[in-house]
């Protein structure tokens, strides 16, 4: 005799599992406060430079310091301009980070592509030899750096910046990264079929297709060159031609800085790279986390 189970035949109940949240085991009140801590403190910085752009020295070093916006922003702003150029700073800054961004996206684009696509012999050591730069101070080449831009008579001058940044490792390994997962090798090869041109693929296809991937590369070399501090220090020597950091690191003294143009001129700087990061933010994220799972 055959003894069947009450249970045969009926669907199992499926087990009440409990969602995982982000910060497993910590209850969701805790976690959401934890991150709301985390996010006013990143943010408070960023506020009191505000503030302090419209207070005057005096208010800025009393106690308690001021917390809320004061009534010295056109005195700050006088003050501020009448010490530096600033806003022919601010045009050289934007200058050398659109030309140093738009050179860059084009070159390691196209190398990305090249080690994603092309099986070359060497591709791979040649690969690994990039990637080990990127291990290598850059306070190494600091002085070889200065003797080969004076022997080219490039002192003083934005080609001395723009033109050996034109392509970086950290560039090619994303787009090599995300060219590679995103892409697929059998899509070039139809187009190569269909008597499509090598630089066509790219224009055409590489280039539409990797979006996220480009905007965060974009916009971490925007940053990175309108934040430059050391090269442009080393290559600048009039106030004609500093950039808004070196302009700003001017305003400082020994016991004599206004703190509030200072401030000002901070906030002047900070405030595009706020509303850049606002509207490419989605497309950093998503160039960022892609082509992880692939090596």
């Amino acid at each position: 005799m055959t003894t069947v189970s009450p249970s045969a035949g009926q669907p199992e109940q499926a087990r009440p599992t409990q969602a995982r949240g982000f910060l497993p085991g910590l209850p969701r009140f805790a976690a959401y406060l934890i991150i709301a801590l985390g996010a006013l403190l990143t943010i408070a910085p960023f506020y009191f430079m505000f503030v302090f752009a419209t207070h005057s020295r005096t208010e800025i070093f009393q106690l308690p310091p001021p917390t809320w916006f004061g009534n010295n922003l056109e005195t700050n702003y006088q003050s501020l301009m009448e010490r530096v150029p600033f806003w022919r700073n601010l045009w050289n800054s934007l200058y050398l980070a659109v030309i140093t961004t738009a050179t860059t996206l084009f070159f390691c684009t196209l190398a990305g592509y090249a080690f994603a696509m092309y099986a070359f012999k060497g591709r791979d050591v040649l690969f690994g030899l990039l990637l080990a730069t990127m291990l290598v101070p850059g306070t190494l080449n600091i002085v070889p750096f200065a003797l080969i831009m004076q022997a080219l008579g490039w002192i003083d001058t934005p080609r001395a910046l723009w033109i050996p940044g034109m392509a970086s490792a950290f560039g090619i390994f994303l787009m090599r990264q995300y060219i590679g997962s995103a892409i697929p090798r059998e899509l070039v090869e139809a187009a190569r079929i269909d008597g499509a041109t090598e630089f066509g693929i790219f224009r055409k296809i590489i280039v539409p297709l990797t979006g996220p991937a480009m905007a965060t590369l974009g916009l971490v070399t925007f940053v990175q060159s309108w934040n430059g501090f050391l090269g442009p220090l080393i290559i600048f020597r009039s106030a004609e031609t500093y950039t808004a950091p070196l302009a700003l690191r001017t305003l400082q003294g020994i016991a004599n800085t206004d703190w509030g143009a200072l401030m000002c001129g901070v906030a002047l700087t900070v405030v595009p790279l706020l509303i850049l990061f606002a509207i490419a933010s989605r497309q950093l994220i998503e160039g960022l986390t892609a082509g992880a799972t692939k090596g």
